[in-house]
């Protein structure tokens, strides 16, 4: 449980080789630490996760299989996980981005990213609440962006199941009120992480461990959303603001 400090023993990360996820759990105070599952698909990226925690002298550092599209199996999974130990930080941080040209050739590919990017998130993350609501604490990060503020015409069915996580993930947060868990929407502009690699900085980029400091410092506040980094949130709203028409005309 979280200690009056702030401070957590137990962390899961559904998407366990997330660089944003990893500078995260670092970012976290590590003197009360002492269990992080990490939860994905196998892969090399993953098992390095793994090493680099164990490495900063974490206790315990499991990996274990998940998989985003196998909703059935969502309940069985977060249920053993919980009952091996209260679980006081869930970070969602799985997630596809796609390429907006292919997946309009091949309507198969946006069904995959929705899929993984929202059906498969609302799915793990009501079985994480309903666990967090029965221990009585504990929080849900859910890695949203802004990408889902305004869809643009370079990535909109990514940017579209972007938009309908954070909805989600705003209404189980209001879900949970008085139960004394909670959800904390993290709306990151673009980072520098492998699946952005190759592709032209917008701007605000920043770097998995500045987007890991701000979340660290919105769970210390009891905050419910936060942009990483924090001023993307004028540029936002100015976004938000312009004319559909001359929208379609800015560089995408």
């Amino acid at each position: 449980m979280i200690d009056a400090l702030g401070e957590p023993q137990s962390v899961l990360v559904l998407g366990g080789s997330s660089e944003i996820a990893l500078a995260t759990v670092q970012a976290l105070p590590r003197a009360r630490m002492r269990r992080v599952v990490l939860a994905g698909r196998p892969s090399s990226a993953l098992d390095d996760a793994a090493a680099e925690l164990g490495n900063v002298g974490i206790p315990t550092v499991e990996v274990v299989e998940f998989d985003a599209t196998a909703t059935d199996n969502h309940g069985a999974f977060i249920d053993e996980v919980f009952d091996n130990g209260d679980i006081d930080i869930v970070i969602l941080a799985f997630g596809v981005l796609g390429d907006q040209m292919e997946v309009e050739a091949d309507p198969s590919q946006a069904v995959h990213i929705a899929t993984v990017n929202y059906t498969g998130a609302v799915s793990v993350g009501l079985h994480v609440a309903r666990r967090l609501r029965a221990q009585g604490h504990g929080h849900l990060v859910v890695i949203s962006s802004v990408a889902g503020d305004r869809a643009r015409r370079a990535n909109y069915v990514y940017g579209s199941t972007k938009a309908g996580l954070d909805a989600f993930a705003q209404g189980l947060g209001d879900a949970l009120v008085g139960s004394g868990a909670s959800v904390l929407v993290v709306r990151p502009g673009m980072v520098r992480t492998r699946m952005s690699a190759g592709l032209p900085e917008a701007p605000m980029t920043t770097d998995p461990d500045v987007v890991g400091k701000t979340i660290v410092h919105a769970l210390r506040k009891g905050k419910h959303t936060v942009y990483a980094p924090g001023p993307l949130r004028f540029l936002m709203t100015a976004v938000k603001s312009v004319p559909r028409p001359v929208f379609r005309k800015l560089p995408q």
